[in-house]
């Protein structure tokens, strides 16, 4: 069965964004082989928010070969939107009721893991519903003093085991936790 994994970068204050949605203090080391996690998904999970700016980005041309191959691979995937919008485009498939009954559905297809991209509304409501296997969350060396939390409201205390560390010659360190 697919596992539902939440990969993001996270400031080492805990903000996933700053406060103006700001992610330019994001490190992408090539040490970090985010290519190997985006070979291992075949689905990718979004808000309506974040599928709107980012579920058909098309980098500039002058982009490093690298990152050209990064949002292709990224394009490649079957891609969910979960939104109150009832809306279609032709490139994902939109979900606007029933999301757990939905999720087990999709989970049970076989095939690779699925990425939840985010946004934080749909993070949280993942992880109020119980419904991430695993939490890859890369702590980057900077403090924002404000932004976008990760945890934010959440319903009740969430415990989780680390399974794994890495640490990155930028300074990130990726952990990775699973439900307890």
């Amino acid at each position: 069965m697919k596992k539902i994994i939440l990969n993001l970068a996270a400031t080492l204050d805990g903000f996933i964004e700053g406060p103006n949605g700001e992610i330019d203090w994001c490190i992408m080391d090539d040490d970090m082989d985010f290519d190997a996690f985006i070979q291992s998904i075949d689905t990718i999970f979004y808000g309506r928010v974040s599928y709107d700016a980012w579920g058909n980005f098309q980098p500039e041309e002058n982009a490093s070969p690298a990152e050209q191959l990064m949002w292709q691979g990224i394009h490649s995937k079957d891609k969910y939107v979960f939104s109150s919008q009832n809306r279609t485009d032709g490139k994902a498939t939109f979900i606007s009721s029933d999301i757990a009954s939905t999720v087990a559905a999709i989970k049970k297809q076989g095939g690779k893991d699925i990425w939840l991209y985010g946004g934080a509304s749909l993070i949280k409501t993942f992880i109020n519903l119980g419904l991430i296997d695993q939490y890859k969350i890369s702590v980057h060396p900077i403090a924002l003093g404000s932004g976008k939390p990760l945890f934010e409201d959440l319903r009740e205390q969430v415990e989780l085991k680390l399974t794994g560390t890495r640490v990155f010659r930028s300074g990130v360190v990726e952990l990775t936790y699973e439900p307890a």
